[in-house]
């Protein structure tokens, strides 16, 4: 006597009306998603075309005519041009540095045990831990005190320090998925510890590296608080603090703030998509290089 197997409902092929039904939401959610991330970007973009009275008239209208009068504008209201190049420098320098000392130092914690290895990742935990608020008045008196005030190499440090965590705990996880066997084999072959971690390490860890860069610039080129904090000039201060000239107590010139947005805000979205570009590189060429 054969035996009969039941098969599950949810195995079975659902209704067409259901699977199209399913279809249509997925895509419909997909859209509002699309719309939630995009679309403040868009309208501040087409913003940044109108004039202050179209701005006053409707949000939501379209500009009358394209023109660049606002980006004209917003570089003469504001030095712009000289925080964006401080963002350049501050940016720069700082994801430089938190890519040098957490691929070293999250490779050591993730390939080595030695003394005080729990110590040392419940402290930098620990930091994580931290609001910005708290740490804000004993940094200001210590830059006070050291000179490191209004400058930035106080800037680059902060960053710096602020970065290094979450990075530290993302190659930390990323070097546990590469292969021990890899670097065993370079040993044996008469490498030494920095050529395999050079040569062998760093190349399979490009995709690990690109997303803590690309992490580090979009956090430190949008950061506010600190940039504001401990700078007092136009000798240190980022492209953030540039949007305050536009906005005043009796007066607020929306038309440029719109066109400083969009210049503050673009570099970000190019960094995103160059690295998005090369980190799906790394995840293709990786172990099959022979």
């Amino acid at each position: 006597m054969s035996e009969t197997i039941n098969v599950p409902r949810t195995l079975k092929k659902q209704p067409l009306a259901i699977r199209v039904i399913a279809g249509i939401a997925k895509y419909i959610f997909l859209l509002i998603i699309v719309a939630i991330s995009i679309g403040p970007i868009i309208w501040a973009a087409l913003s940044s075309f109108k004039t202050y009275a179209e701005i006053n008239a409707s949000a939501l209208s379209l500009p009358k005519s394209f023109n660049f009068k606002n980006y004209a504008d917003a570089f003469k209201y504001a030095p712009i041009q000289k925080y964006f190049l401080n963002s350049v420098i501050v940016v720069g320098v700082s994801v430089l540095v938190t890519l040098c000392v957490v691929a070293m130092c999250a490779y050591v914690t993730a390939r080595y045990n030695f003394k005080l290895k729990t110590i040392l990742v419940l402290m930098i935990s620990a930091s994580l831990m931290l609001p910005a608020q708290a740490i804000s008045q004993p940094l200001f008196s210590i830059f006070k005190t050291v000179g490191l005030y209004d400058t930035k190499l106080g800037l680059i440090i902060v960053y710096a320090a602020m970065g290094i965590p979450m990075s530290f705990f993302v190659m930390t996880s990323y070097y546990k998925t590469i292969p021990l066997a890899l670097e065993e084999s370079a040993y044996i072959d008469g490498a030494t510890f920095i050529q395999t971690f050079t040569k062998v390490v760093l190349p399979l860890a490009k995709p690990g590296l690109a997303t803590i860069a690309m992490l580090q610039f979009i956090n430190t080129w949008n950061e506010f608080y600190f940039a504001l904090m401990l700078t007092s000039g136009d000798t240190a201060r980022t492209v953030p603090i540039a949007l305050n000239y536009y906005l005043g107590t009796f007066a607020n010139n929306y038309s440029a703030l719109f066109a400083a947005v969009v210049i503050t805000v673009l570099p970000t979205i190019i960094f995103f998509i160059i690295l998005q570009k090369q980190v799906m590189e790394s995840l293709t060429a990786g172990a099959v290089k022979g």
